[in-house]
């Protein structure tokens, strides 16, 4: 290990994916929670800035400096919420996950406060706003959850339209000479129009306010990071194609509703690293890191016993 921590900018999943590909515990803070001056902007409605650790003791030491969180006792957690169809995005079984999350919860808190639900009916019920977007997804396409679609098309099209603004001066004059897939993507925001943008402040507001009562002060949502290992170098790209877009998803749970999010280690699958994310109430940064702290040993040693036997 060469340092002890390090920082990166999160829009999209820029610190929670890398985490979760390097088996390293990743921290996407609440929304604003931490001051973005000095930091070039991508999208800035969806901008943080997190860090990386390896252990949770440093994660939380770096939060409560960067976060300026006051010493407080740590609060128990008042229900884990583990939604079902989130799960069955992973192409690996959902059971290196939620066993060792499950029998964890059990162990330091009790298995009262574990709750099962299926997130995207929720999200579909309580945000309305999303309809403008649901209408563009194919609702019977497999392994799709089609309200956490419509939450992704949201927040890409917030961020190419934030981009836009942000960047096309600079792209037009200089005319950088750009990896083909990343030209696309610039010049794809680039041809972003004020269109449905509204109604994309509109989500952010809806879902911030359902998961909000979802969770209450202390409550979590588990959730896969990403849909499983990094794809290997050998992998087809249409194969590629539905693990990020799987990936994007799930991201845009915390992206959108401002909410912080940790992805942590859950040890191997097939040599390759994987991880879990609790994300927590916009403001409960200090919640959260503390309940990392808490559960990571346990979560740890049960992955390892998950590992063997799944």
């Amino acid at each position: 290990m060469l340092v002890d921590f390090s920082l990166g900018s999160d829009t999209g999943g820029s610190v929670r994916v890398p985490a979760s590909n390097c088996g390293i515990l990743g921290f996407r803070p609440s929304h604003n929670a931490i001051s973005t001056v000095g930091v070039i902007p991508m999208a800035q409605s969806l901008d943080t800035v997190g860090w990386f650790a390896r252990e949770p003791s440093i994660l939380k030491q770096v939060g409560r400096v960067l976060l300026e969180l006051p010493d407080a006792d740590p609060s128990r957690p008042s229900q884990i919420i583990i939604p079902t169809d989130c799960f069955q995005l992973l192409n690996i079984p959902s059971e290196r996950l939620t066993q060792a999350l499950v029998r964890s919860v059990e162990k330091l808190f009790g298995g009262a406060i574990i709750k099962h639900a299926v997130l995207g009916d929720y999200i579909r019920d309580s945000v309305p706003a999303l309809s403008s977007f649901l209408c563009q997804i194919n609702e019977d396409q497999v392994d799709s959850i089609p309200s956490l679609a419509a939450l992704s098309s949201a927040r890409q099209l917030l961020q190419r339209y934030e981009f836009k603004n942000n960047h096309k001066d600079w792209v037009s004059a200089v005319k950088p000479d750009l990896d083909p897939v990343i030209s696309e993507r610039v010049r794809q925001a680039l041809q972003i129009t004020e269109e449905n943008i509204d109604i994309c402040w509109s989500v952010k507001k809806e879902l911030h306010s359902a998961l909000t009562s979802l969770l209450g002060d202390f409550g979590i949502l588990a959730i896969p990071t990403v849909p499983g290992p990094p794809p290997k170098l050998q992998t087809d790209a249409s194969s590629v194609d539905i693990i990020d877009e799987k990936a994007l998803n799930l991201l845009s749970i915390a992206g959108l509703s401002g909410f912080c999010q940790v992805s942590i280690p859950m040890g191997l699958h097939d040599n390759l690293p994987i991880s879990i994310s609790l994300l927590a109430k916009n403001g409960a940064d200090g919640f959260l890191l503390d309940l990392v702290e808490t559960l990571y040993e346990s979560l740890k040693e049960q992955a390892a016993i998950v590992e063997k036997s799944v």
